[in-house]
C-alpha cells in the first residue's frame, strides 16, 4: 500500500496520481488533504511519513505547491528517506543509491504527465543494494 497526501496546492495533482495508481491495481491510503481549502502541509506530510515509518504503508508521496515543504516535513519523521524529485532521473537514482521512501513532488513544477512518470519510476525501481549505497544510508540513518 502506498500512503500519499497533500495540501491545497497539491490536492488536484494528488487524486490525479492516486486514480492513476488504482488503474494499476497498486492500493492508496489517501492521508488527506480532501479537498482545495487552505490547510497546513506538515499535517499531511507527517501523515504519510508516519505510515511509512510504522510499516503500514511500503513507500509514500507528498505533494505540496513546491514538494518543499512538505519533504522537509517528510524526513523529520525517524527512519524516512523523502526525495524531492522534478525528473524520473532523479526518481530512479534515488531509489537505486538511496533507498527513499517517500517521494516529494511540487505540483506547481511538474505536469500530470511527468509527475506520472516519476511516481511510476520511483514506484518500479529497487534499491540496488550494492555496499556503496547501503553503507551510505546506514550513515544516513545514523543518529
Amino acid at each position: 500500500m502506498i500512503a500519499i497526501g497533500s495540501d491545497h496546492g497539491g490536492f488536484d495533482l494528488k487524486e490525479k496520481v492516486i486514480a492513476h495508481l488504482k488503474e494499476q491495481g497498486i492500493e492508496c491510503r489517501d492521508c488527506g488533504c480532501y479537498d482545495k481549502s487552505s490547510c497546513d502541509y506538515p499535517v499531511f506530510g507527517r501523515a504519510v511519513a508516519e505510515a511509512v515509518a510504522k510499516g503500514e504503508c511500503e513507500k509514500g508521496i507528498v505533494i505540496c505547491t513546491t514538494g518543499i515543504g512538505i519533504s522537509i516535513t517528510a524526513n523529520k519523521v525517524k527512519g524516512i528517506r523523502c526525495a524531492l524529485c522534478a525528473d524520473t532521473v532523479s526518481a530512479k537514482l534515488t531509489r537505486l543509491h538511496n533507498d527513499a521512501n517517500v517521494l516529494a513532488m511540487g505540483a506547481g513544477i511538474v505536469g500530470e504527465n511527468l509527475a506520472l512518470g516519476i511516481v511510476d519510476t520511483f514506484l518500479g525501481t529497487e534499491f540496488s543494494g550494492e555496499e556503496r549505497h547501503q553503507r551510505r544510508v546506514n550513515l544516513i540513518e545514523q543518529e
